[in-house]
This record gives C-alpha cells, sequence and structure tokens, in this order.
C-alpha cells in the first residue's frame, strides 16, 4: 500500500582517494556509480568520471575552512537524503584524516540521517608513496608525525611544540600549500631542526602533472624555494626522502608529463586514454564525433537475420561487429547463422573484437585500402557472383562497395551508425584550442581518417595547419596520416601495426628518441 511517504535517503560520505580516480575504493566506486546526488570538494573532481551521468553534481569547493560553510554543506547533504535520495559526498584523501567528514558525519547522526563512511587513501601516503618516498622505513625512525596545514588556508603555522616535533626521531608528514611547506621549514631550522635534514614537497599528487621537489631542509626553506607557489601538497621530513633516488617510479615511465590529445568518439576513446595514462601522459580527450543509430535501423535487423544467405561479411570497424551482433541478439538467429559465411576484417581491432564473439576472420587487412581489399578476396576465389555484405559507419563511404561491383559482386552495403560531429563550441574542444595555441600539448592523436577532418572542423580549418605544426600529430595508419596530409599536415608518428596499442607504441619510440622535458 503506498502510504505517501518519502523513501529513506542515505549519504555515504567517500574518500575518493590522493587524486588518481582510478584510487578510489571498490565499495566506494559501487557507492558512487548508484548515487542519486554527488556533493564533492575540488580536488576531488577526477572521481567523477564514476558518477552516474544523470545524477546532480554539486561542487561545494575547497575543503570547507569557515564553519557556516561547512554547516551549508552539512544541511545540503541532509535535506538531499530526507528526498529519498542517495547522496555521495566525495572528499580528497580520506574524510577522516585532515578533513571535515567527521564534522558532517556527526551533523547526519544528530539529524537522524543514515550514512556510511567508505575510507580512502591518505593523500600523505598516496603521493609519497608515488613520488617514491616511504613514510616508515626500518632504519627510519619509528614514529609518523601527520600535521594539519592546507585546510586553514593560511600561511601561519600550525600551533604545536615545535621544540619537542624537531626531538621525534622518524617522518614528518604536513598537508600544505607551498607557501605554508616553506614557513613549515623554518620553524623546524628555527626550532632546532638539522639544515641537512632531507625534505621532499610533492603537488599534483598522483596525477598525470605530479612533481616533486628534493633536498635539505635549509635549501627548501631558502628565499625563493622553487616549492613556494599556489596550491596543495604534501610536505615529508625525514630520512625516508633519499630512497626517492632509488624508488622512484611513477615519474620514471615512459610519457609521463607529455600531454596526449585523443580525438576518439567518447564511445571509443577509453582504451586509448587508458593506455596512454597507464605510461604517464596526461590523456585530454576531446571527442571530434559521437555515434548515433543509422537512419534504416531496421535494414541492420533484416541483414542481421539473413546472414547465411550472403558469401563474405566484411565489418569495416570494431564498432561495426557490436552492432551487427546486437542486432543478431535481438533477433531469432545466433552466432551459428555465420555458418559457412567468410568473414573479412577491416583493421587488428576489428578481428579482435570479432574474437570476443567466437568468430576468426578468414581475411584480416591492416587497414582500409579499397584495391588490396578487393585483392584479397579474389585471392581465396571468384568475387564474381558473390553474396557479399559490407557493414560499416556512414563515414567511411561506399568507396568498397563500388569495386566490389565492378570486380562482379552482389553487394550489400549496411550502416549500422552514423558519426555524428561534436560541437566545437565544447569546453573540452576549447581548452585543447588554448593550449595548442600557447604549445603546451606535446602530441596529438588520430584514430581515423574521419577524425582528422572533424578535429579540423571544430578547430577552424584556417587555422588547423598552422596550430597542429606546433605538436606532433600520430596516425593510426597511413590513411589517417593522409588525411591529415591532405590538410597540410605531416604525422610525425604512424605504427607498424595499426591498432591503439601500435599507435602508443609508436608515441613511446618517438619520444624516447626526441625527449621533451616535462612542464
Amino acid at each position: 500500500m503506498n502510504t505517501g511517504e518519502k523513501p529513506q535517503g542515505r549519504v555515504f560520505i567517500i574518500g575518493a582517494g590522493p587524486g588518481d580516480p582510478s584510487l578510489i575504493s571498490v565499495r566506494g566506486l559501487r557507492y558512487l556509480a548508484s548515487a542519486d546526488v554527488v556533493v564533492y570538494d575540488r580536488n576531488a573532481e577526477p572521481a567523477l568520471r564514476w558518477a552516474p551521468p544523470d545524477a546532480e553534481r554539486i561542487e561545494v569547493g575547497a575543503p570547507a575552512e569557515k564553519d557556516v560553510a561547512q554547516d551549508a554543506i552539512s544541511m545540503l547533504l541532509a535535506e538531499k537524503a530526507r528526498d529519498g535520495q542517495r547522496v555521495a559526498r566525495l572528499k580528497w584523501g580520506d574524510a577522516f584524516v585532515f578533513d571535515s567528514g567527521a564534522k558532517e558525519a556527526l551533523f547526519l547522526h544528530e539529524q537522524g540521517i543514515p550514512f556510511e563512511v567508505v575510507p580512502g587513501i591518505p593523500a600523505a601516503f598516496g603521493a609519497s608513496a608515488h613520488a617514491g618516498v616511504p613514510v616508515t622505513y626500518p632504519g627510519g625512525g619509528d614514529a609518523v608525525v601527520l600535521l594539519r596545514g592546507q585546510e586553514d588556508r593560511t600561511d601561519a603555522p600550525p600551533d604545536l611544540d615545535w621544540d619537542a616535533l624537531v626531538k621525534v626521531e622518524g617522518t614528518i608528514v604536513c598537508y600544505a600549500g607551498g607557501r605554508l611547506a616553506v614557513t613549515i621549514l623554518r620553524e623546524l631550522l628555527a626550532h632546532g631542526a638539522a639544515p641537512d635534514r632531507q625534505a621532499a614537497f610533492i603537488y599534483d599528487g598522483t596525477m598525470p602533472g605530479q612533481r616533486t621537489q628534493t633536498g635539505t631542509i635549509e635549501a627548501l626553506a631558502a628565499a625563493g624555494s622553487p616549492i613556494a607557489h599556489e596550491g596543495p601538497g604534501i610536505l615529508v621530513v625525514g630520512e625516508v626522502v633519499n630512497l626517492r633516488q632509488y624508488l622512484r617510479w611513477f615519474d620514471e615511465r615512459p610519457l609521463f608529463g607529455k600531454k596526449i590529445v585523443v580525438t576518439r568518439s567518447r564511445e571509443q576513446a577509453r582504451e586509448l586514454v587508458d593506455l596512454l595514462e597507464d605510461l604517464g601522459a596526461e590523456a585530454i580527450e576531446a571527442a571530434t564525433f559521437k555515434t548515433a543509430p543509422p537512419e534504416d535501423p531496421e535494414a541492420v535487423d533484416r541483414a542481421a537475420a539473413s546472414i547465411d544467405g550472403y558469401d563474405w561479411v566484411i565489418f569495416e570497424s570494431a564498432s561495426a561487429v557490436e552492432r551487427l551482433m546486437d542486432a543478431l541478439a535481438r533477433g531469432p538467429r545466433d552466432i551459428r547463422a555465420f555458418g559457412r559465411v567468410a568473414i573479412c576484417a577491416i583493421g587488428p581491432s576489428t578481428a579482435d573484437r570479432l574474437g570476443i564473439h567466437g568468430l576468426k576472420p578468414d581475411v584480416t587487412m591492416p587497414e582500409l585500402r579499397v584495391e588490396v581489399v578487393g585483392e584479397a578476396l579474389e585471392a581465396r576465389g571468384p568475387v564474381d557472383g558473390q553474396r557479399v555484405l559490407i557493414v560499416r559507419p556512414d563515414h567511411l563511404h561506399d568507396h568498397l562497395a563500388k569495386d566490389l561491383v565492378r570486380r562482379g559482386a552482389a553487394i550489400t552495403d549496411l550502416v549500422v551508425y552514423r558519426s555524428v560531429p561534436e560541437t566545437s563550441e565544447s569546453e573540452d574542444m576549447q581548452n585543447v584550442y588554448r593550449q595548442l595555441l600557447d604549445g603546451s600539448i606535446d602530441a596529438v592523436t588520430f584514430a581515423s581518417a574521419t577524425a582528422v577532418g572533424q578535429f579540423a572542423s571544430a578547430i577552424g580549418r584556417d587555422a588547423f595547419a598552422d596550430l597542429l605544426q606546433k605538436t606532433v600529430v600520430a596516425a593510426i595508419g597511413p590513411v589517417t596520416a593522409a588525411a591529415a596530409a591532405e590538410l597540410g599536415i605531416t604525422a610525425q608518428v604512424v605504427p607498424e601495426t595499426y591498432t591503439v596499442e601500435g599507435l602508443v607504441k609508436a608515441l613511446v619510440e618517438y619520444f624516447a628518441l626526441s625527449p621533451k622535458e616535462p612542464r
């Protein structure tokens, strides 16, 4: 019976980790993915990639430093939960380590609002590990001291017994912006710390732009110190800093510090983005197009239902494989319908996608070269009189179909999805334009000729050639490189294997030969 009462809401106070969105916990990821509302601190914004696209998103700035601001956030959480919504409260690092998570949880308790707390990797430990600085090590002291710093947004040092602190044999870790970190180092020196004691300052910890400055306390506290800049960071003081020269790994990866633009559609970009980020690059998504259903969806269903009536099926992209397989699953047939049908895959990625569905191509072409595809089919027998189904996106045109008709084949040219240009007014594209203009982009990648043309249109064809002269252009294969050349751009990077993995490998090899200091 419907009583008219609102369903019970709940608040999940989630530690998002030190910055890298992949460092959120499995439990935190699960709760975030099911949230109706996400209330997040600015530093936790990267983790929003795991939130539902239709969830309400509310940024509440940096960790609240004033009671009135914190009270407003707590009341917001309670209000959303009273409306019956699942609320994810995203906090930087761990919500109970130098954060206001405990205040918010206490307020919810007093209001009778159900809540859960999901621990996160504290920034002090996550950033240190990514800098190759263990906060503890045998022989490095028996204590770890965490100091509050940046939450108060002040240059004044924490109010504590500095004389006692300098006598601690172990590691001191402070959450501090660069200017405050310098102040703290000077306080340590003033109260008797050894001037040659080692220190490290880490900012943008665990993110592609992470930077680590190391040196003695005396050197880093000096006037004009490179660490004295705005923005949050982690200061580590102790002998453990000496281990960085042996344990650093994060900033030793081959693409660390490189800003690389990914122009694939949002549906396809994730694979390339993940590969680039795993090797240390900052992958900047600038989707040039998005996929949309074909103009005649029923034609796809009809083709899937009559697969066994063809002699050849040619798949021109990995996404084309998925669209036809989805149609096959909707209809009365299954994969057995392919039976004696020969299969041609255009590109290794397309062949791999067919393999996921249990199909092995009879012919795999490196990329779409019309005459070469026709010759490859004829090498297996006459094409004349054969029924051929070509499964493709709309942007690849009908050139292959025309060539096979010339060879005597009966062709069904099936468009299974369309590529719709993304708006050039998007925030992502404007951001890329600005960075290309100032020369801060290290490479722009193109995984198709279509991406080249649509990126040029989004950036502005008049400016396209000039802007891309300032960076490295990487094309997934010769056809894509030729499309760039038609617009006046030379692709410096073209892999031997025309796959996303091959493209990334070629970028690594290029930058190894032409190193450029990361910014």
